[in-house]
Order: C-alpha cells, then structure tokens, then sequence
C-alpha cells in the first residue's frame, strides 16, 4: 500500500477496540456481515425512473450472497416490462455485489435493485425472523391465485368524478352508485382465477359467472355504470 510522505513518517498508535459489524437478523439468526456471501433472506425494493412514468417493484430472494429468486412487477411503462423480462432472466445467480453493477436498462429497475441492496445489508429483510428464510418460491406467493399483481388503478376528474378499473379483488366491470350518485360498491372480475379455469377446460361463459363478484352495498344500487363507458 502506497501512503503518502506525511503519513510514512507518523508513529503508529495502537488500536483499541474492534467488535466488528454490528449483528443485523438473518433468517433467525442474528449474523456478522463482513462479505457479499454472508447476506441471506427475502425482500422487497421499489424503484422509479427520473421522469417517475413509471416505477418497478422488485423482491428478491437471496441464500449466502445467491440471488436465486427474482421477482418484478411494473407499473405505467410499456417499456419497463420488456427490461424487466430480461432482469428476470439475468438476476438470479448472481451475487448481490453483481446485480448493484449490472445494468438493467431500465432506471426504475436500476433504483429498485438499489433500494433492495439497502434492506439487505441493514437487516431489513422480510425473512429476517424467519428460521431457515423463506423456500425459494416464496416470493412468488406474493402475487397469491392465478400469479397476478395485486394492481389498483383508479381515475378521477373534477367535472365527473370518480372511476374504479382495477382493485385487488380484479377488473372492475360496474360500478354502483345510489341515488345521490355516490359510490356504494362494485362489480369485479377475479382475473387469474377466470383464466386459470379456461385453460382447464371450463366453459368462458361459465367461468365468467363463477368469478365474477362485488364489494361493498352493491346490490343496493339505484344505478349501476361501466366505469370505462359511462
């Protein structure tokens, strides 16, 4: 190691005390990190790109430094699913240190891994209590029956109000008003599980009955609107 002149002629002073890094919680465990390797656990890290069009949710499910499971949602931005595709791809097997470095093209993936990175290293991870972590498969879980997103997307103006499309629940196909036009409930339809029942072999329109449901005092309407027609 080169050190400078002022520093080559110093006396050396001895050093005290060293513990080390403070212990973070891993997977039931409370660790030391002192490498890449030494990183266990599951979490989650969101991301958004410097026009903030659109942002990406990214979980991560990494065993001794290995990411081993990817998953990554996205919102707003045609352009992030296809990078995310790829991210998909290329992350697991890396290490956490490799995946920091890897460019992802999309900023929003770029600023999720970052994000991500900071849970890790700081103990902040899902699995954290856990004993043993979570199977690799657990982050897929996340999405629950029919390996969909839970989306919400909702539209308002001043001069009409207010529009449910999506809830957690699925596309929203009516919904309902009273007779002060205000929103008492709607109408859903559970779209993985629909789909899910059609590549069985059930019948569309039989399945669209079966999964077709409602929130809130629905069948109390005094009017009842498509909210991408009405």
């Amino acid at each position: 190691m080169i050190c400078s002149h002022e520093v080559e002629h110093m006396c050396k002073v001895a050093k005290g005390p060293n513990h080390g890094p403070a212990p973070i919680p891993e997977e039931g465990k409370w660790v030391k990190a002192y490498e890449i390797k030494d990183i266990s656990g599951l979490s989650h890290g969101v991301g958004w790109c410097a026009p903030q069009q659109g942002a990406c949710k990214l979980t991560l499910n990494i065993k001794e430094g290995i990411i081993e499971e990817a998953l990554l949602e996205t919102v707003g931005c045609s352009g992030m699913t296809h990078s995310a595709a790829m991210a998909a791809e290329v992350l697991p097997g890396k290490t956490m240190l490799e995946a920091m470095n890897t460019d992802l093209v999309c900023d929003a993936i770029n600023v999720a891994m970052r994000e991500i990175f900071l849970q890790f290293v700081y103990g902040r991870t899902q699995s954290a209590f856990s004993e043993g972590g979570l199977p690799i498969g657990g982050g897929l879980e996340d999405l629950g029956k029919g390996l969909r997103s839970q989306v919400g997307t909702m539209y308002g103006t001043g001069c009409k109000g207010v529009r449910y499309l999506e809830m957690s629940e699925g596309y929203v196909t009516r919904m309902a008003l009273d007779e002060n036009d205000q929103v008492i409930g709607y109408e859903f339809i559970s779209l993985g599980k629909f789909l899910e029942a059609i590549r069985r072999g059930e019948n569309a329109d039989e399945a669209l009955k079966k999964f077709t449901g409602s929130y809130g005092r629905f069948a109390e309407a005094t009017k009842y609107i498509d909210p991408r027609e009405d």
